[in-house]
């Protein structure tokens, strides 16, 4: 996935292409110049556009990859913010309450179900409740296995369907994340200073904040999905019922979780157009 930059210099634009530091070090291909962009985006963020892409270019499989690797990278990003969060409350050094984290995510870096055991800690000691949400079905894992693991190729509504599921799973989270978050960013931003610090006289630094459907929430007009009434779901609800007669208040509750993904998508798809391609 590439993106547009412009040329700090001549004002050409130039396409990069995503690094995984978020740190870009280039050469316009008009006038020579070198510069540095530096773009404020999470790893999650990145790959949930990613697959955000993929889906609108008609690559159905590629984006359930691009999804499925945005929610795990999510789960690091919260247990790094709540780590980091933790920290920051006992006075603790940045830096070293920083390279303390980045070491102890050594040990599971290569295992997801690890990984996952630590959200999962992370969530109860932070809000002091279950994470009820890590049950196979809310994650998707059947659909995700299926179509990573065993090739299956998905229908584009069922894409879209798992898509909203994981968007609406990572927006309620950074939501009750708040502030909580700012620590992780707060890293990187320390990793873009001490790259800034080493480059040579001459090289300009940009930083860029690229749009993206996790911005529609914080930088955007997103807001908030009301919470329905009693009274407003009954209808719904009664019209979610299976040819079982299973009255299925998870129909409702995805068709709020596509709703959302919709409307991020309506604010910030057309943005995202700029990006993979001219």
């Amino acid at each position: 996935m590439d993106f547009p930059t412009t040329c700090p210099t001549c004002g050409r634009e130039n396409r990069a292409e995503y690094a995984d530091s978020s740190v870009h070090d280039l050469n316009c291909a008009r006038c020579g110049s070198a510069y540095c962009v530096l773009v404020r985006k999470q790893k999650f963020e990145v790959l949930f556009d990613l697959g955000t892409r993929a889906l609108m270019d008609g690559y159905a499989r590629e984006a359930v990859a691009s999804f499925a690797a945005a929610l795990e990278r999510f789960f690091e990003f919260y247990v790094r913010s709540y780590a980091l969060e933790r920290a920051s409350d006992t006075a603790a050094d940045f830096g070293e309450a920083t390279a303390a984290l980045t070491g102890t995510w050594r040990h599971v870096a290569s295992q997801s179900e690890r990984q996952l055991g630590m959200f999962a800690l992370a969530y109860l000691l932070r809000e002091g409740k279950e994470p009820d949400f890590l049950t196979p079905a809310a994650l998707g894992a059947d659909f995700r296995n299926r179509v990573i693991h065993r090739g299956e190729l998905p229908a584009r509504t069922d894409v879209e369907s798992y898509a909203a599921q994981v968007f609406s799973l990572i927006d309620r989270l950074l939501t009750e994340l708040g502030d909580g978050a700012k620590q992780a960013e707060l890293a990187q931003e320390q990793a873009f200073a001490l790259h800034i610090a080493a480059l040579p006289d001459g090289v300009t630094a940009v930083f860029e904040e690229h749009p993206g459907m996790f911005r529609a929430r914080r930088f955007g007009t997103l807001a908030p999905m009301p919470k329905p009434s009693k009274t407003a779901t009954q209808p719904a609800l009664r019209s979610g019922m299976n040819g079982s007669g299973m009255n299925s208040a998870r129909a409702y509750q995805q068709a709020q979780q596509q709703a959302l993904f919709q409307r991020a998508l309506e604010e910030r798809g057309k943005l995202l157009k700029g990006f993979k391609g001219g």
